[in-house]
């Protein structure tokens, strides 16, 4: 069996991170409607980690179902805040009302990765990351987010964390590439292990 892996996901930085730790990798995007998704499970008083994890076993049965005995990674990050599940900014004003909530408060983002085979989880990990927000006047934040280019701005949870979006926090904890949406050290860990 070949170690290369299907990434049920669109995300550029994720496959960068794939593609920089010598992971061969394509791209099958799932398409799951992940608003629909979030909805369902948040009328169940599902928790922020929750839906990640959902989420990301998702997407990867998804693909897997189509793709005969390959190994088929599925990812999703969120922002915690408090318990309240705060979701990609679908436009400007609602990136600006994101970053208003999250000014000078400390939020979790989580990110969960699967990997099914066959439509069947094999095997997932959760990493969450803490990060405390500085305290912005709206024009700084308005400011910042104008050196955002759209589609930055709806592919990371409103901060690119390795770019412009550094300079929102006061403080970091946590693995970087967990906050960039896929642990890879994790993932790696298992394929060395894969037989």
């Amino acid at each position: 069996m070949d170690k290369k892996i299907i990434l049920a996901s669109k995300s550029k930085v994720r496959k960068n991170i794939l593609d920089k730790n010598n992971i061969e990798n394509f791209v099958e995007p799932s398409n799951v409607d992940e608003d629909l998704v979030k909805m369902s499970l948040l009328n169940e008083n599902a928790s922020p980690e929750t839906i990640s994890k959902n989420l990301a076993e998702l997407k990867a049965n998804k693909v897997s179902m189509k793709k005969p005995n390959k190994l088929v990674l599925g990812a999703d990050s969120v922002i915690d805040l408090e318990g309240e599940l705060i979701s990609k900014p679908g436009s400007r004003d609602e990136a600006i009302k994101i970053l208003k909530k999250l000014n000078g408060k400390v939020h979790y983002l989580i990110s969960s990765v699967c990997i099914s085979k066959d439509g069947f989880m094999v095997w997932n990990y959760t990493d969450r990351a803490k990060l405390t927000m500085k305290v912005f006047t709206e024009n700084e934040l308005e400011r910042y987010l104008s050196k955002i280019s759209d589609e930055a701005l709806y592919s990371y949870n409103v901060y690119q964390i390795e770019g412009e979006g550094r300079a929102l926090f006061s403080k970091i904890e946590g693995n970087e590439n967990t906050i960039m949406g896929l642990p890879i050290d994790k993932i790696k860990d298992y394929l060395k292990n894969y037989e």
